[in-house]
């Protein structure tokens, strides 16, 4: 019922900016194309600004809230400081990584010529979690991670632009029809998220063990 909801409301979407533009002389149809792609692509390289600085961070949130009353003996501040570390990094990271990989996937939407949205959720996915991967790695691992976070995208935007019909509206509303499919697969991704998290915790918990210490990259 929600995709046949989504299938028709993006029809009559698309009919009516088909007969907005139609209506309009040739000179101020090139103008609304271009207008609404250059906004498109600062919206795009603000986000991806934004994006790389958080998600290519180890700890992005920045929060600690385990290390306040990490000095205490106490059997219970200790226990409480467990469950201060599990709320912010199984909890509360991985539903901030995932509003990034939701945002990022819906400007790939836009972006790509692509008529199957499973392929773009995959490579939306594939390109979050190397650069969580990359964040985990000791030493450099955050500076590789950025790298990736900016290379990654900016290069989906400028292979994007050099296609032919680049942003065309009946290709990205019929990308938007096939959403309701991501949306209701949406805890698929979201555990895949938390649980690459946990995995990516549990070997830098073995590196901490074995003495592998990470140095901070100069910002």
């Amino acid at each position: 019922m929600v995709n046949g909801v989504a299938t028709n409301f993006g029809s009559e979407l698309l009919d009516i900016y088909n007969a907005f533009i139609l209506s309009l002389p040739s000179w101020a149809q090139e103008f609304i194309g271009l207008f609404l792609l250059v906004v498109v692509v600062v919206i795009y390289g603000v986000f991806v600004w934004k994006f790389y600085t958080f998600v290519s961070k180890k700890n992005p949130l920045g929060l600690n809230l385990h290390l306040e009353n990490q000095k205490e003996d106490n059997f219970f501040k200790k226990a409480f400081n467990g469950i201060l570390y599990f709320v912010e990094y199984i909890l509360i990271l991985p539903f901030f990584i995932f509003i990034a990989f939701v945002i990022f996937t819906l400007f790939l939407v836009l972006l790509i010529q692509e008529q199957n949205i499973s392929h773009i959720l995959i490579v939306s996915a594939t390109i979050i979690g190397a650069i969580r991967v990359t964040a985990y790695i000791p030493r450099n691992g955050e500076k590789i991670s950025r790298e990736l976070a900016k290379m990654l995208p900016l290069t989906l935007l400028g292979l994007a632009m050099i296609q032919p019909g680049f942003f065309n509206i009946e290709s990205i509303i019929g990308n938007l029809k096939q959403m309701p499919s991501f949306l209701s697969n949406i805890s698929i991704y979201l555990g895949f998220i938390v649980t690459f998290e946990i995995i990516l915790r549990f070997f830098d918990s073995l590196f901490s063990l074995f003495g592998v210490e990470e140095i901070e990259p100069p910002y």
